[in-house]
């Protein structure tokens, strides 16, 4: 399409998105005549803004806290944001809000990037929507066993449902993060995913890490967290900028029709991280 047309990425706080880097570099790869930015949107407000789009608006990408509200302002969405119960994308066509989680296929892409070995259990730290979209992955990779080590059960009770009704049937086991019996528990299985600040991970927490062979690491700023900087040796650490890139690709083509330029995408993200 040769008309100029407009993407943004919603949510609150917002600042330090690098979704306008890699999607702005994508367009300008391909020699599209785009624009991609960044705007400050609370839950309160999303239905608003969404509804005040004119027609030279194509693509919206949300982060937290919009992805679960997202959901009923869209008029179709995928079986896996149905699953996730959680919408990071709305591709907008006129009238028409197309709901969709690229946070699933993209967390898949961004392990099996760096590791490809087999997937049989695994812990998430958190239990937020980004917690449940990474669950949902690691069960497609082939997970049966799933702990989630939380502050509290009741804000986890969503997650663990969804990951529950899953058609995989996963045994999902919630546990406390700093519940005195598993303060000393090493985590085990092939992955560990942490969706919690960069300030949570205690050392004792991060030496609890230290068996798992696969490290997932979904925050890219600040960077790198303590549990970043614990991976060594023959450990397998997979990055939030992993995730960030194969996600934001997998929208790119879902707004432009195109295939995402990965290569250019990564580049600029991995240059803006840089200069932070």
């Amino acid at each position: 399409m040769a008309d100029p047309r407009r993407c943004a990425v919603l949510g609150d706080p917002i600042d330090h998105s690098l979704s306008p880097t890699l999607h702005s570099a994508g367009f300008a790869a391909l020699g599209l005549d785009w624009t991609y930015a960044a705007h400050r949107v609370d839950e309160a407000s999303l239905a608003g803004f969404v509804s005040g789009l004119d027609r030279t608006w194509r693509g919206l990408s949300l982060t937290m806290p919009l992805k679960r509200v997202a959901v009923g302002l869209a008029d179709t969405v995928t079986e896996r944001a149905q699953l996730a119960g959680a919408v990071n994308t709305l591709v907008l066509d006129g009238a028409t809000r197309a709901g969709d989680n690229t946070d699933i296929p993209g967390a898949v892409a961004a392990i099996r990037e760096r590791y490809d070995g087999p997937v049989r259990s695994a812990s998430i730290l958190g239990g937020g929507a980004t917690a449940t979209s990474t669950g949902i992955a690691l069960v497609e990779l082939g997970a049966r066993e799933l702990t989630l080590l939380v502050r509290s059960p009741d804000r986890a009770a969503e997650t663990a449902a969804v990951l529950t009704r899953h058609p995989a049937a996963p045994t999902i086991d919630v546990r406390l993060l700093d519940e005195v019996g598993d303060l000393t528990a090493d985590l085990t299985g092939e992955v560990v995913v942490s969706t919690i600040p960069a300030a949570a991970q205690t050392p004792e927490l991060v030496q609890r890490c230290a068996q798992v062979p696969v490290v997932f690491e979904v925050i890219y700023h600040p960077w790198p967290t303590p549990l970043a900087s614990s991976v060594a040796g023959d450990r397998t650490l997979v990055s939030g900028l992993d995730l960030l890139v194969h996600q934001a690709a997998i929208q790119f083509e879902e707004f432009t029709g195109k295939p995402a330029p990965l290569a250019a995408m990564r580049s600029a993200g991995e240059n803006a991280l840089a200069e932070r």
